[in-house]
C-alpha cells in the first residue's frame, strides 16, 4: 500500500498539499497564504527524482496518503556527534481517508526506510495548535526533542 511517489502520482499529492496548506492556513493565517501549496507541480516532479528528499505514497488503488522526507547527515562537526537523521517534512492523509490507518501505515514505512538506510533517529515539527497532528505523533512514540519559540511582534 506504501510506495515510493512517482510522477503519475503528481495530481494526487497536489490536491493533499492543498489539504496540507489548508490546516496551516487556519493555524496560522499570518505566516500562510491561503489557497496554495509549497511546491508547484514542476518543483514536484523534480523532487521525484532526488534520493536525499524521498516521498512516499499511500496508494490502494488512489493515493490517500503521502509523506515528504529529507535525509540529513552531520559528520566531523566541530560541536555535534555524527548522525544521520531522516526528517518528515509533511505527512498527510486525504481528509476523506482519515480514521483508516492510512497515516500509521505512511509513518510505520518511513520509519523502517529510516532503519534500513542506516539513520540514527527521525525528527519532524508540528505547529502549534495542530493537536491531531502532536497526538498521532506522540502515539506513534514520538516525543519532543527541542521547542521554537517566537514573540510576534
Amino acid at each position: 500500500m506504501v510506495r515510493k511517489a512517482n510522477k503519475d502520482d503528481i495530481g494526487a499529492i497536489m490536491a493533499l498539499l492543498h489539504q496540507v496548506n489548508r490546516v496551516h492556513y487556519e493555524i496560522r493565517p499570518d505566516l500562510f497564504k491561503p489557497d496554495t501549496t509549497k511546491y508547484d507541480e514542476q518543483e514536484l516532479e523534480s523532487l521525484l527524482d532526488d534520493e536525499s528528499k524521498p516521498i512516499f505514497v499511500y496508494d490502494d488503488g488512489k493515493v490517500l496518503g503521502h509523506a515528504f522526507c529529507m535525509v540529513t547527515e552531520v559528520k566531523d562537526h566541530l560541536l555535534l556527534q555524527d548522525i544521520k537523521t531522516l526528517y518528515i517534512d509533511d505527512i498527510c492523509v486525504d481528509e476523506k481517508a482519515r480514521g483508516r490507518h492510512v497515516g500509521k501505515a505512511l509513518y510505520e514505512f518511513v520509519r523502517d526506510y529510516a532503519i534500513t538506510i542506516g539513520c540514527n533517529n527521525i525528527t519532524l515539527n508540528v505547529w502549534e495548535g495542530n493537536n491531531p497532528a502532536f497526538s498521532f505523533y506522540k502515539n506513534m512514540g514520538m516525543h519532543i526533542q527541542k521547542t521554537t519559540m517566537e514573540i510576534v511582534l
